[in-house]
């Protein structure tokens, strides 16, 4: 039952039926000649926001499912994780490509569930999720892959990693924790209501996914805020670095997360995977401030394209997302 909540945080609502999946279901007009390209069953995509056209980056038949794809600070890098030579959870290692395609490289080898990267702020380390003992913690390593060292263990499932400064973020409990970049000074950002309480969704009661924004002064997160849907109705929230001046930015209740911030700090970029009991798997954005919440998937994505953990480009004019062909 821990496994199974650990891998749901990750992408919400992985168990809706295909009957139920409408993906990126918006019909394009005939005058619109723009396709997805497709090359294998998981993708990487960069979607520019201008022209709405979308490239493949990266494409593999092996399952590409984590939501922590992050550019480091020169913006030309993305690590993520990725099932390699076979399908059970010791196969996911962390990878690299280059964001203009080509440059794959394997960082990690091993025998370990290892997933969720993220840069450091100065590019040189990555940190990263990996159950080598009794559960998920924290570790870090060069960005070549070297000098693997346990950051944090909480004693529990540590999920959800995000760093800025000196600071990374994580959730276990289900709730929003913070240490420094050294794993020491633990500190719970969030107490959501019913926490950690099971209903009829996929998580228990609680927050999940916390995303620094780039200015390190707030941080994006999503709560359960009922189950009345069994993939979850999720609401996104806001706080303030250290805790406080906590502020709801949707009322939807969607299955909705992974959030991430524009470099600008003014918009953020978000998954819906599902609006009660229907399958969607879009990308939406809104602004900062909870205004001017849309769906900015390209109306010629076919049904079978599932779309998920975007982020933006290091000047916001693309999202680079991962892509699922639903077979």
């Amino acid at each position: 039952m821990r496994d199974k909540i650990i891998r749901n945080i990750f992408i919400l609502s992985l168990s809706i039926s295909l009957t139920a999946i409408q993906g990126c279901d918006k019909k394009s007009t005939p005058s619109e000649e723009k396709s997805v390209p497709h090359e294998g069953r998981y993708g990487i995509y960069a979607l520019n926001l201008s022209t709405q056209d979308v490239s493949l980056i990266y494409g593999s038949e092996f399952e590409i499912y984590t939501s922590a794809l992050r550019p480091n600070s020169r913006g030309d890098t993305l690590v993520f994780a990725q099932k390699i030579d076979c399908t059970n959870d010791t196969c996911v290692e962390i990878c690299a490509v280059a964001v203009g395609g080509g440059g794959f490289r394997r960082i990690t080898t091993n025998n370990f569930w290892d997933l969720y990267p993220v840069w450091s702020p100065d590019g040189s380390r990555i940190a990263f999720l990996s159950r080598r003992d009794a559960d998920l913690d924290i570790y870090v390593m060069s960005a070549d892959g070297s000098g693997v060292t346990k950051l944090y263990d909480s004693g529990d499932n540590d999920a959800d990693i995000d760093w800025r400064d000196n600071a990374i973020v994580f959730t276990t409990g289900c709730r929003i924790w913070k240490v420094n970049s050294e794993g020491a000074n633990p500190t719970g950002l969030t107490n959501p209501p019913k926490v950690c309480q099971w209903g009829n969704a996929n998580l228990p009661f609680g927050d999940y996914d916390p995303r620094f924004s780039y200015d390190g002064s707030k941080i994006v997160f999503e709560r359960l805020v009922d189950d009345a849907s069994q993939h979850g109705n999720y609401d996104l929230y806001l706080i303030n670095t250290d805790g406080s001046g906590e502020t709801r930015l949707t009322n939807t209740g969607y299955s909705q997360g992974l959030a991430s911030w524009s470099h600008s700090g003014d918009k953020i970029i978000f998954t819906v995977s599902a609006i009660n009991n229907a399958g969607k798997y879009r990308l939406y954005m809104i602004n900062a401030d909870g205004t001017n919440n849309r769906d900015i998937t390209p109306t010629y994505f076919p049904a079978a394209f599932l779309c998920h953990s975007a982020i933006f480009s290091q000047d916001d004019a693309k999202v680079y997302f991962i892509g699922e062909w639903w077979q």
